[in-house]
């Protein structure tokens, strides 16, 4: 009697262990995107849901993952933190592949590229140097590439003031209390076409460096290998796809690709092209 009650309480185990093991397959991929809103990119309405190109990309790359997944807000400062304890399984916000965040964190291929700009009274001019930053007021989103860069460069050159959210720099820069702002070259192009932004213009580009990365990626923890292959498949097919080329146009009116399309649409390699990558071998 005591060996049966042994094996029956070996076989209940063995099918509890089993069902937790299925949960856990069949758990949510949890996306996170920074709490701060980054139009077009993702927006938060009224009714709590969030929308925008990334928005868009992720229930893209769900469907073709064939998997369950949650969007979850996380403040952009706490966003690694977050990851790595385990609390979000992906962050999907706009975050640049850099090799600093890669000493914490892995990355998926390039899902879109966008490079550096400056936006100022339209008709303005600068020149991203030293002589043509100095003792201006420019303003940038903390925690960013555009934050990095500036910090690198123009700390004791330029007056930086820092913000907690990109629409913080955007509203200060429209009532004319920074001279300049630095982000995204496709976050300033979104924002001009506004009209409380008529009176403003993406007025420089800014040159390559190492510090601005190399696109824009998915983060994850590196030991996720198995999501990360998922992810960097899913993120191939869909650079190549037309659902792709259609939100593109849709949010930007261009193609913020990272990958050079054949005439044919095939499957696109992990080296594939980016404008990164293209100016930094012609600047070796």
């Amino acid at each position: 009697m005591k060996s049966k009650r042994m094996a029956t309480w070996l076989s209940s185990a063995v099918l509890m262990l089993a069902a937790g093991f299925t949960q856990a397959a069949e758990k949510p991929i949890v996306f996170a995107v920074a709490a701060e809103p980054y139009p077009p990119f993702t927006v938060k309405g009224g009714n709590g849901q969030w929308s925008g190109f990334e928005v868009d990309l992720i229930h893209k790359l769900c469907e073709g993952m064939k998997a369950e997944c949650q969007i979850k807000e996380v403040a952009w400062d706490g966003i690694i933190p977050s990851l790595l304890a385990k609390k979000i399984d992906v962050i999907f916000s706009s975050m640049s592949v850099t090799d600093e965040r890669e000493k914490q964190i892995a990355f998926s291929r390039a899902y879109y590229d966008s490079l550096l700009g400056v936006a100022g009274p339209k008709g303005s001019e600068v020149e991203i140097s030293p002589a043509g930053l100095k003792g201006k007021l420019i303003g940038v989103q903390i925690s960013t590439v555009s934050a990095n860069y500036l910090k690198k460069y123009y700390e004791n050159i330029a007056d930086l003031k820092y913000y907690d959210t990109q629409e913080s720099v955007n509203a200060d820069l429209i009532a004319g209390r920074i001279d300049y702002m630095m982000a995204d070259d496709t976050a300033i192009a979104m924002m001009v076409k506004t009209p409380e932004a008529s009176g403003l213009a993406h007025i420089a580009s800014v040159p390559y460096d190492p510090i601005i990365g190399r696109g824009v990626g998915a983060g994850l923890r590196k030991e996720d290998t198995v999501l990360k292959a998922r992810l960097d498949k899913a993120i191939g097919e869909l650079l190549v796809s037309k659902d792709y080329d259609d939100l593109s146009q849709r949010y930007f009116g261009l193609s913020v690709s990272p990958c050079k399309r054949g005439d044919t649409p095939a499957f696109v390699s992990k080296t594939c092209d980016s404008p990164y990558q293209q100016v930094a071998q012609k600047t070796e």
